[in-house]
């Protein structure tokens, strides 16, 4: 059978120069990163300009078969606002980005207005970094909510991973309740290998929630492909939601340094335990409605030199 297949949870940047709770990322060589007082490997080792581009993703993607990735943003890779603008004007049939604000500091709600001014179709939350030392930034509060009300009136979805756990569930139903008709797409599968994770799953029992699993490979990475947990995972949580509210994501490139890109999905692909029609969904089809991907390309496969 043939797969329309739409990632929806991917990372770009050009360098990694910032920091987070007072502690340095950045990009050194070979693919390696200075990441909060140790060295990583933040890509594959042959990436050793630590460029994260678009192009390399795209080849990446033509590769895998994958017809188009939603990009998001952490604050460990810095705010990448003006690449991905210039990402989405260069491809846009392969891209939908997301734009984001300073939200552990007040004063967030104007940078929003200019992202959607610019032409941004969504904005990401972090909320698993807003847990500060000086006390955590809430996401009901009233610039918060004000913003939420903004993005619900220009049709800007919200793309959010949550902290572990239920901490922000209360607040994530405050928002819903407020703004039923704001587009919302909960990332990292709820955290779903940290307790109380089907409590993020089910608020996609809301009309306009999906959830998406970017990172699950990583989160279950201790057991590594092909992930037989995370597809029961999967099924846990179709059972609470539906396989209509799931989406599949890579949280490429981070997880490239462990297995292929490819790999990040076709154990869903070769799984036993899930149906076709339900693989088909996860791992395309509802991304492409809900984030509105259209001309996406017919892309040949490619056999290898090992084949």
């Amino acid at each position: 059978m043939d797969y329309t297949i739409i990632d929806a949870h991917s990372h770009l940047w050009l360098y990694q120069d910032t920091e987070v709770d007072g502690l340095k990322i950045k990009t050194t060589e070979n693919g390696q990163s200075l990441f909060m007082g140790e060295v990583r490997q933040m890509l594959p080792p042959f990436m050793i300009d630590g460029r994260n581009t678009a192009e390399v993703f795209l080849a990446n993607m033509n590769y895998a078969l994958v017809g188009a990735a939603v990009v998001t943003q952490e604050y460990i890779d810095g705010i990448q606002n003006d690449y991905l603008m210039e990402v989405m004007t260069k491809y846009p049939d392969r891209f939908f980005v997301c734009g984001m604000c300073e939200f552990r500091k007040p004063g967030f709600y104007n940078q929003a207005v200019e992202l959607i001014d610019k032409g941004f179709k969504a904005i990401k939350i972090p909320g698993h970094r807003l847990q500060l030392k000086d006390g955590r930034v809430m996401l009901n509060s009233d610039e918060m909510m004000r913003m939420f009300h903004l993005m619900e009136d220009k049709g800007v979805i919200l793309s959010i991973d949550m902290a572990e756990g239920d901490l922000q569930v209360g607040e994530m139903e405050e928002i819903i309740s407020e703004c039923p008709y704001l587009k919302i797409a909960i990332g990292h599968f709820g955290m779903v290998t940290k307790p109380d994770w089907k409590k993020q799953i089910m608020l996609a029992r809301h009309k306009n929630v999906m959830i998406e699993s970017g990172g699950i490979t990583w989160l279950f990475n201790d057991e590594f492909y092909p992930f037989r947990s995370a597809v029961r995972a999967i099924n846990e949580a179709a059972d609470l939601v539906g396989f209509e509210k799931l989406m599949w994501g890579s949280d490429y490139p981070r997880t490239i340094t462990a297995i292929t890109y490819k790999m990040s999905y076709d154990f869903v692909i070769k799984s036993k335990e899930l149906e076709e029609r339900s693989k088909k969904l996860f791992l395309g089809e509802n991304a492409k409605a809900f984030y509105g991907f259209k001309n996406l390309p017919e892309l040949p496969y490619i056999k290898n030199m090992s084949e």
